[in-house]
């Protein structure tokens, strides 16, 4: 019973054994597998180049590419580049990020130029492409142009009260602690020439806006106090100017004080290599007081002499382009900004482009409020139509019509929504202010995320910056949201998220987003003057954050209609929305969540009878101690301060 391979066959190895028994494995048919797995095994093979001719002009490339993105660039495929930096060592996929020294290496072997730029940067320049500037350096079209002064110096050394004094206009009054928190620019004629003035905060968390309004002035005036000399805010205006290589008239004030020793400041000035013309330098010192008037003309006078001697000259015509200096968003004209024009004419109906902000100009106005039709190069403006607000900083520029316009700004916005969306995914798990101090001394790292929200855009920056350098290593600080306008439900919602604490900078929230954040506990603080908010964060980080007093809000009212009464002034006609308003109270007046203005109930008349309270639900007269600008539609809050128990 043998088995057969076939008729007259040899008999088939393992024929006739019981069945379910195999045989078993020869060692040779192993050995054979084995070399055939091996065969198939893919090698790094020697990197071959394609054929394909690399473009002859520079190639612009943005950074944090991979190979899928660079390849094609320079018309080679994704395995190209792995091929290569696999054979020299480097293990990458052709979706990973490239290094820059990864991409220079590449680009060698193949003979290609390229230029590395920064995310959004080859786009950006795509879209700088799409403006016309061949007529900008044209030496025919050029005209002078009134001088752009930018007054700098140290905090409450005048230079405020110096414009005021220039303008006659009081704009001193009115800012928290004395310190101006935004940049004013203004434009005064002296003998028939104008000169355009731009007010810099003289407060160290405004480095950024005082640099912004260097890069856009020709001269800088360096206000000294005769009384305090040259102080560290007063070298850092020195260094600013500087570095934007822009002349400096040097402005010695308050000399109307006993103790004024301008000697002295000229001394300091020399060690800084300021050396006055007096004493054989090149640097114009004007002595004066900007109380009482004293040598102010003599510096109108200096300027307008280094001005001539600059040569200052801009194309007059064609479309304009220009620096914002300032935005803010107003509840009754939308987004505000404020523009420096460099070039070109600006009129009413441009379309126009700043930053991420698009939009067609619906009207101008200057420093005093008055429409203006025209605005040429060294003119300051106020701007209307954006459809969103523009970053203190960004360059302006007329598009040749809304199309672009809108192209040009879509396309920006999407870029900073995608890296904004980047920066909330790697939010971590926060801590509230007043338990920092408690994972610190527990040895772990603390993380505080901050929703920061500020009345304009300016001042957001100043805040980061600052709160940035407050940064330490127990101690992360992660910005969740930055934005400009009133605290919202939104912001309530997304704090109660990613447990982060709110600041308002200027601004307060209403009345909704105060109740959610009661009923979700998120912190919210909010300040009007810098110092106190950096002080609150730094003492949180000591563990010695100071009592907490907390606004309660008594009462809120809506203007409903204003009416002029003779000797009086302006009354706001209100109706009572919650609580009690009671005449003598703290008061706060609030435009789209922004403070306008705070103070006290001057009277509170129901009817035309004196009130001392007037209750929810009840219409009523309120007439304030200093305020006149009152609008329909704004609010009105009364609150008391009360001490917060810490848990």
């Amino acid at each position: 019973g043998g088995g057969f391979a076939g008729p007259g066959g040899p008999p088939r190895p393992g024929a006739g054994r019981p069945s379910g028994q195999r045989r078993p494995p020869r060692r040779g048919a192993r050995r054979r597998r084995r070399r055939d797995r091996d065969e198939l095994q893919p090698q790094a093979t020697a990197y071959t180049p394609s054929d394909a001719p690399v473009p002859s002009e520079t190639v612009v490339i943005e950074r944090g590419v991979s190979a899928q993105e660079f390849g094609p660039k320079l018309n080679r495929t994704s395995a190209d580049v792995v091929r290569f930096l696999l054979n020299h060592g480097e293990m990458i996929t052709a979706t990973m990020t490239l290094a820059d020294e990864q991409m220079e290496l590449f680009a060698l072997e193949v003979g290609a130029d390229i230029l590395l730029v920064e995310p959004g940067q080859e786009e950006e320049m795509q879209l700088q492409s799409l403006f016309d500037d061949s007529d900008d350096e044209d030496e025919e079209l050029q005209a002078a142009r009134p001088p752009v002064i930018t007054v700098m110096g140290h905090v409450d050394h005048g230079k405020t009260t110096l414009l005021d004094r220039v303008r006659s206009a009081n704009v001193v009054s009115g800012e928290a602690g004395g310190i101006t928190q935004h940049i004013g620019a203004y434009q005064v004629d002296r003998d028939g020439q104008e000169i355009t003035f731009i007010d810099t905060p003289g407060h160290a968390a405004f480095t950024q806006m005082r640099a912004r309004g260097a890069e856009a002035t020709d001269i800088v005036v360096l206000v000294v106090a005769a009384d305090d000399g040259v102080m560290p805010q007063t070298i850092e205006a020195i260094n600013h100017a500087r570095s934007a290589d822009v002349p400096i008239v040097v402005a010695v004030n308050k000399m109307d004080r006993d103790n004024a020793d301008p000697q002295r400041v000229l001394t300091e000035l020399a060690a800084q290599q300021l050396v006055p013309e007096s004493w054989g330098g090149d640097t114009i010192v004007v002595e004066m007081s900007a109380v009482n008037g004293e040598g102010v003309d003599d510096l109108l006078d200096q300027l307008l002499v280094v001005a001539e001697l600059e040569e200052l000259t801009a194309n007059p015509s064609g479309r304009a382009k220009g620096i914002v200096l300032e935005a803010n968003l107003d509840v009754g004209r939308g987004p505000v900004a404020t523009v420096l024009v460099d070039k070109g004419e600006l009129h009413p109906g441009d379309p126009i482009v700043a930053g991420a902000a698009w939009g067609r100009v619906r009207a101008m106005f200057d420093s005093n409020g008055d429409p203006v039709k025209v605005a040429g190069p060294s003119t300051p403006v106020q701007v209307l139509g954006l459809q969103s607000v523009p970053q203190a900083g960004d360059e302006f520029r007329v598009a040749p019509d809304e199309k672009v316009a809108r192209a040009v700004g879509e396309s920006r916005e999407f870029r900073l929504r995608q890296r904004n969306q980047r920066g909330d995914a790697r939010v971590k798990t926060g801590v509230k202010l007043e338990d920092i101090f408690n994972q610190i001394q527990a040895g772990e790292r603390a993380a505080l995320n901050l929703i920061l929200k500020a009345d304009v855009q300016g001042s957001l920056e100043a805040v980061t910056e600052s709160l940035r350098k407050l940064e330490r290593d127990e101690v992360e600080l992660t910005f969740v949201h930055r934005a400009v306008g009133g605290i919202t439900e939104n912001d309530i919602s997304l704090a109660a998220t990613t447990n982060a604490t709110i600041l308002g900078f200027n601004v307060r929230p209403d009345r909704k987003a105060r109740t959610l954040a009661e009923s979700e506990n998120v912190e919210i603080r909010t300040y009007e003057v810098i110092y106190k908010l950096l002080e609150d964060i730094e003492q949180a980080m000591l563990g010695m954050l100071a009592p907490e007093f907390e606004e309660v809000v008594t009462g809120e009212a809506e203007v409903r209609e204003i009416f002029r009464v003779p000797r009086i002034g302006a009354i706001a006609g209100c109706y009572v929305r919650s609580g009690v308003i009671t005449r003598g109270s703290k008061v706060r007046f609030l435009r789209d969540g922004t403070i306008i203005w705070k103070g006290a109930i001057n009277s509170l008349r129901r009817f035309k009878e004196d009130a001392r309270e007037v209750r929810e639900g009840f219409e009523c007269g309120i007439g304030l101690s200093d305020f006149q600008d009152l609008k329909p539609g704004d609010l009105i809050e009364t609150y008391d301060e009360q001490e917060i128990a810490r848990t």
